[in-house]
């Protein structure tokens, strides 16, 4: 059955008024539960003008001098609409029931048998919802595929983004770090004097002991230990401190709801926003404070808020067009919070500051 209207509009083709009459009294007979509204129209000027107006279908009489269900069945075609026609006559033919019934008309009812119009309408009005309904289902389920082609694609971007960025993070930092390492160990086994040696060997100790902590602070941008030792607010806090304490910004870092025991995959992206949103914070904002709030949310979401009072940015200007050096962490926020299947918000204007808004 169709969704349940208080009114239902209809459409009638037809000549004779008596006729029309006839077909509100059956209604109001039949089906004493609702209300109709029976507006008609015998011409096809008429008809098209008609149209203009939203109908829950169309009653068209088959025998008319002047119109004929085949030229409705046109017009509807012609303009794209999708009200049912319901032929409404005092005598058809079997073959010429079936012919209109090819030519696009829902079904057909005899005039000595309007009391089963009720039945009919609300029949082919579910259809019609029915159609309707998988229409749409069909629009959301290509726009969902599209989505995903887009996604797919950004995928592997941001993959090779990623992947670009630890390389040179492993070569420009920790491997010259290493590279120091070995010379001075080689310059200790060929230095002639004690002291020379030792000197070396401490030396190399030390670029040891900063690559050891190198790898700790990379490690820690990938999946930071804390996340499964002490849950997602201590490694949030301790990812903000890291950021916030050398470029002196005051912040907070606070909560709301209980924590989940077990984290989600989506606790990790969690971290790695906050991760970017403060290295934005840091390298561009020029601001004094940052306030960062967590919530967790009913089925495993988790909320995300990253405030700033810094001189904020032009959202529109920043994100037209390609990826590029002066968007990229921004664009690779977005694309980390949509690939994790969340929306990720940023509202912002110049000398306003910046609020990240994510739900994962």
């Amino acid at each position: 059955m169709p969704p349940d209207h208080d009114l239902i509009r209809l459409l009638c083709v037809e000549d004779n008024p008596d006729d029309v009459e006839l077909m509100e009294l059956a209604l109001e007979r039949s089906d004493p539960e609702r209300r109709y509204e029976l507006h008609r129209v015998d011409d096809p000027g008429a008809f098209v003008e008609a149209l203009q107006r939203d109908f829950d279908a169309i009653l068209c009489d088959f025998n008319m001098p002047r119109f004929s269900p085949y030229a409705a069945l046109q017009i509807l075609v012609a303009r794209r609409c999708h009200t049912p026609l319901l032929v409404v006559t005092r005598a058809i033919g079997e073959e010429a029931a079936v012919h209109v019934l090819r030519c696009g008309a829902k079904d057909y009812v005899t005039k000595d048998k309007l009391g089963t119009l009720p039945q009919i309408i609300d029949r082919v009005m579910a259809e019609r919802h029915r159609v309707q309904e998988q229409e749409r289902l069909g629009r959301e389920l290509e726009a969902a595929y599209r989505r995903l082609k887009k996604l797919s694609a950004r995928l592997v971007v941001a993959q090779e983004r990623e992947r670009t960025l630890i390389s040179r993070e492993l070569h420009d930092q920790l491997g010259q770090t290493l590279t120091g390492v070995v010379i001075h160990l080689h310059a200790a086994q060929r230095a002639a004097e004690a002291g020379d040696a030792r000197r070396h060997a401490d030396t190399a100790m030390d670029m040891a002991q900063g690559a050891v902590e190198q790898l700790k602070t990379l490690s820690f941008s990938l999946r930071p230990p804390q996340l499964d030792l002490l849950g997602l607010v201590a490694t949030v806090q301790t990812a903000v401190q890291r950021f916030a304490e050398p470029a002196g910004l005051a912040f907070a870092v606070t909560a709301r709801g209980q924590e989940p025991q077990v984290l989600g995959e989506t606790a990790s992206v969690a971290v790695r926003l906050v991760q970017e949103a403060l290295n934005n914070i840091v390298r561009h904002a020029n601001a004094s404070q940052v306030w960062v709030r967590l919530r967790f949310l009913p089925q495993g979401r988790i909320g995300l808020l990253v405030l700033d009072d810094g001189v904020g940015f032009d959202k529109a200007a920043l994100l037209t067009g390609q990826p590029s050096e002066h968007n990229v962490g921004l664009y690779g926020m977005i694309e980390r919070t949509e690939l994790a299947g969340g929306r990720l918000h940023i509202r912002t204007c110049p000398g306003a500051g910046v609020a990240i808004r994510a739900v994962l």
